[in-house]
């Protein structure tokens, strides 16, 4: 018998051991770890295949390479439970259907090869995120949905708490999956493609560049109160609604050329606004003491007294919102209680966001859970201690009544001078808000290229094979977001992109935390470097489900309108990747065998 012929099943491997042979050409393969295998349901031309110029230490030892070769499936279904492999993968494993090495523009390797995101890197970008335009617009929100300032600080507490077991659940996902892409990864690992893509499809075209036109658009807003003095009355009329918008798009635009030209260099604007961010909600804490402590005032018009001489958890005279008690809201009301969460949560919105560059950090399994555990403290406390900062000098209708706080409190303790340092200290956060957005909104697309769920053109980094600007960055997927984004800053409406936030966002939190939950028992022996309590998830799914159920009975004409856009995906994922799989499976089959090559199997087992 001729012993090119000669077949050796393949060990059995987790999906993690598969990413990392994708990602190593130098270092040998370790000791298998065992996993179970899961249902399948994917196409054939979606497994992965082994290139045949594999070496003889990725064989294994006491395996020639001649001797050895693999079906097109593997005995865990990687592709159908976990993401494409990206083009680092180029001389190893890689999708069947994408770019050979020779016409991929990408001479550096995928992002996830690059490896340049370090603990402080990570923490900068959660926090950098997380701390936008929030903490100084939305406690206006909470406090007018509320019937007492102690209700509002335990509101607060609340959604700090629930974004920390979200937050919690995705570090061990990302543990146990260490590649770019959020929750696109999990749901395609947990669910299968059909939910990857779907969540590709609202967050690349709505969700991110949709969230990152609100941060410009106030960010926008806060620049031009410094320009034209506005900080002087928050209640002062602002320039039209355009001049806000082409300041939008300046600001976002100089974001995205940092992101476009280097990755460095956008890492470390991030350090540098963390700094400033915590910076500046401790000092307005420390002044809020001082005030408190001294009567300190710079209007004139004397310390507010309200904290003192109200007890912070009785009811309101003038009721909820401004409106007349009811025995609803002396109950607290559901509905209103759910608002005032929902307006914590958008300020703490953006945990997730470390997830999408998770293959880039050069220790994700030990950085990320640090990462997540580190920051989310800290940025609690900062809420925390800002919003009672903010009761020890305001009174509590001024609180209800302005949407920059932030301004409000600096004029009220040094007069306009205060008023313009915190309208900058706004501006800048919002700007670097803007800044972390942007980066991983960027590798969002990135990897939905990658997939071939969008043009592949999208997955690529650089401009070109020949051309040096910008060679490590995704550039084109950059320039997409880009161009949703300043779409949305001129013509969007903040509340549609709010109602997205709050049914299609929680949807697919609740989906990829319901994953999380799903592989504990399907896959126990999967290697998880942290691993959470299982308490942890179940809260998140629970306050998520009933988030989204709310906004479904409560607007449910407007719930429609999401469910409908994210319905439309399904046709697109038909198109776009259903068609490419069997396209390419025929092509590749006929290939075989006009080549007549012997020494290679292709075998195919049918979807189960």
């Amino acid at each position: 018998m001729d012993q090119s012929h000669i077949t050796y099943s393949a060990p059995v491997r987790d999906s993690l051991e598969l990413a990392s042979l994708a990602d190593s050409s130098e270092q040998d393969v370790g000791s298998p770890r065992s996993s179970l295998s899961s249902s399948d349901g994917i196409s054939s031309s979606r497994r992965l295949s082994l290139s045949s110029d594999v070496t003889d230490t990725e064989a294994g030892p006491g395996r020639p390479r001649k001797y050895r070769s693999y079906s097109v499936t593997s005995a865990f279904d990687f592709n159908a439970h976990l993401v494409p492999l990206t083009s680092s993968a180029e001389t190893q494993y890689q999708p069947i259907g994408a770019p050979s090495s020779s016409n991929t523009p990408n001479p550096v390797g995928g992002l996830e090869k690059q490896k340049t995101l370090s603990y402080l890197n990570g923490l900068s970008l959660l926090i950098g995120l997380i701390i936008g335009s929030g903490i100084f617009a939305a406690p206006s929100q909470v406090n007018n949905h509320v019937p007492s300032p102690g209700i509002a600080l335990i509101i607060w507490t609340i959604a700090g708490l629930l974004a920390w077991t979200g937050a919690a659940s995705y570090a061990e996902l990302g543990g146990a999956i260490p590649l770019n892409g959020g929750s696109g990864v999990y749901l395609r690992h947990c669910f299968g493609d059909l939910s990857s893509f779907l969540f590709s499809w609202t967050a690349v075209i709505v969700l991110k560049p949709g969230g990152a036109a609100i941060i410009a658009i106030i960010s926008g807003e806060y620049f031009n109160r410094v320009i034209f003095g506005s900080f002087r009355d928050a209640d002062a009329p602002l320039p039209g609604s355009w001049t806000i918008k082409v300041t939008a798009i300046i600001c976002f635009s100089a974001v995205t050329l940092v992101a476009i030209i280097s990755t460095k260099l956008t890492t470390r604007i991030s350090n540098v606004m963390m700094f400033l961010k915590v910076g500046t909600l401790l000092a307005i804490t420390i002044i809020g003491i001082i005030v408190a402590a001294t009567g300190l005032n710079g209007d004139g018009k004397g310390a507010s007294k309200e904290w003192r001489d109200t007890n912070w958890f009785a009811p309101r005279p003038d009721g909820v919102g401004g409106r007349a008690p009811t025995s609803e809201d002396d109950a607290g009301g559901l509905g209103e209680y759910a608002i005032a969460l929902y307006a914590g949560l958008w300020a703490f919105d953006g945990w997730d966001n470390v997830n999408y560059v998770t293959g880039e950090m050069r220790h994700p399994e030990r950085d990320l859970p640090r990462v997540i555990h580190t920051g989310m403290p800290i940025v609690i406390a900062s809420y925390l201690l800002a919003n009672m900062a903010y009761y020890f000098v305001l009174p509590g209708s001024t609180i209800g009544s302005s949407n920059t706080v932030a301004v409000a409190f600096g004029s009220k303790v040094f007069g306009p001078v205060g008023g313009l340092l915190l309208a900058i200290a706004v501006s800048l956060s919002c700007l670097g808000a803007l800044n972390a957005s942007t980066f991983t909104s960027g590798r969002l697309v990135y990897v939905a290229g990658k997939e071939g769920y969008i043009p592949r053109v999208f997955g690529t980094l650089g401009l070109g094979p020949n051309t040096r600007f910008a060679r490590s960055t995704p550039v084109y997927a950059n320039l997409l977001n880009a161009a949703l984004t300043i779409a949305y800053i001129l013509v969007g409406s903040f509340d549609t992109l709010l109602t997205f936030y709050g049914v299609a966002g929680y949807t697919f939190y609740f989906l990829t935390v319901l994953g999380l939950i799903v592989l504990r028992f399907r896959e126990p022996d999967l290697h998880r470097p942290y691993r959470t309590w299982i308490s942890t998830p179940v809260i998140f799914c629970c306050v998520s489900l009933f988030l989204v159920s709310r906004s479904v009975f409560s607007s449910p004409g407007s719930t429609a309108v999401v469910c409908a856009f994210v319905a439309c995906g399904v046709p697109v994922w038909a198109w776009r990747v259903r068609g490419i799989r069997w396209g390419f499976w025929r092509k590749k089959k006929g290939m075989a065998e006009l080549a007549g090559d012997d020494d290679t199997e292709l075998r195919w087992e049918a979807p189960r």
